[in-house]
């Protein structure tokens, strides 16, 4: 009976494992034969001054084909990671960041494994690299803060593209159009771009309008003393029960809000699709006056009188 590997048949998989095996060894060869092939020629040209050369030479060889190599490489291993995260569903956003990263340090390992390679000091290189990173990191202090806050902003995920926002200590809101690694756009209601900074939203209050499924108008409805309140919520009763974005089942609630000074305060509220929040409420709004028009109810405001004396 034939056992399978990765879908191959035993004996074949086997073959390939062999064959494989051989041409790693040719490889080899070949590469200790080329090295050996240099030397020689160095030696034969410079004679026995060139000994430190030669082993200078092909060290340099071997740290030109790791750094062609090892970039190759890096490349290939990121776009099998990008091909994971996207059948895993991660969001775009997140995906562009880790795999950018990813790109980054490999590649800084492939330079650091062949600059080793040619005699540069491990510590030199880290001492090297350490003082441009302090250098860097003083000089883009804040920008590193808006970097550090995008990566929070990804792996918290308190808004997501498409979301209306409010950044409380600035007031900026708006639609959520690209979270990026130092600023997160948003739209405005007049279509206004809003750049706003990372490191503000991570260490912000945020509140996120449309993260429900579902929201509540909140209505304040003024009316007059003498006005029959039976016949106002019989009035506004109807009016909600006509808008087509309600939600089944939810409460509606109408009340007696407050006592003010001139009129009395009426509360109204109601559940809609979150996403039809704003169609509702300006629907709403302008039904109420004109069936209070229609029934007489007055909706009080403030005036003043002038005397003129003579």
């Amino acid at each position: 009976m034939l056992y399978h590997t990765n879908g191959l048949p035993y004996r074949a998989a086997l073959l390939t494992i062999t064959k494989n095996n051989e041409l790693v060894d040719a490889v080899t060869e070949k590469s200790e034969s080329f090295k050996s092939r240099i030397k020689e020629l160095i030696l034969d040209y410079f004679g026995t001054k060139g000994v430190g050369l030669a082993d200078f030479a092909v060290n340099l060889v071997v740290a030109f084909l790791i750094l062609i190599i090892g970039l190759k490489a890096v490349k290939y291993l990121v776009r099998v990671v990008r091909k994971i995260f996207v059948k895993s569903r991660m969001d775009p956003t997140l995906q562009t960041f880790l795999l950018s990263f990813m790109s980054i340090s490999l590649k800084i390992l492939v330079i650091f494994m062949a600059v080793s390679k040619i005699g540069v000091g491990a510590s030199s290189i880290v001492a090297l690299l350490g003082s441009a990173g302090l250098a860097v990191g003083l000089s883009l202090q804040g920008s590193l803060g808006n970097i550090a806050g995008g990566v929070i902003l990804l792996l918290i995920k308190p808004f997501e593209v498409g979301d209306y926002i409010m950044e409380e200590s600035t007031g900026k809101e708006g639609t959520v159009e690209a979270i990026g690694m130092i600023y997160t756009k948003l739209l405005t209601l007049d279509n206004k771009a809003v750049m706003v900074p990372n490191g503000n939203l991570a260490n912000s209050s945020i509140t996120n309008y449309t993260h429900q499924e579902k929201r509540i108008v909140d209505l304040k409805i003024g009316v007059s003393y003498d006005t029959d309140i039976d016949k106002v919520k019989e009035i506004l009763m109807k009016i909600v029960m006509d808008e087509k974005h309600l939600v089944p089942g939810e409460p509606i609630k109408i009340f007696i809000n407050d006592y003010l000074d001139s009129s009395i305060q009426m509360g109204l509220r109601y559940t809609v699709v979150t996403a039809e929040y704003w169609t509702s409420r300006w629907y709403v709004l302008e039904r109420i006056k004109k069936e209070f028009e229609k029934n007489g109810i007055v909706i009080p405001f403030n005036q003043l009188d002038v005397h003129m004396v003579k």
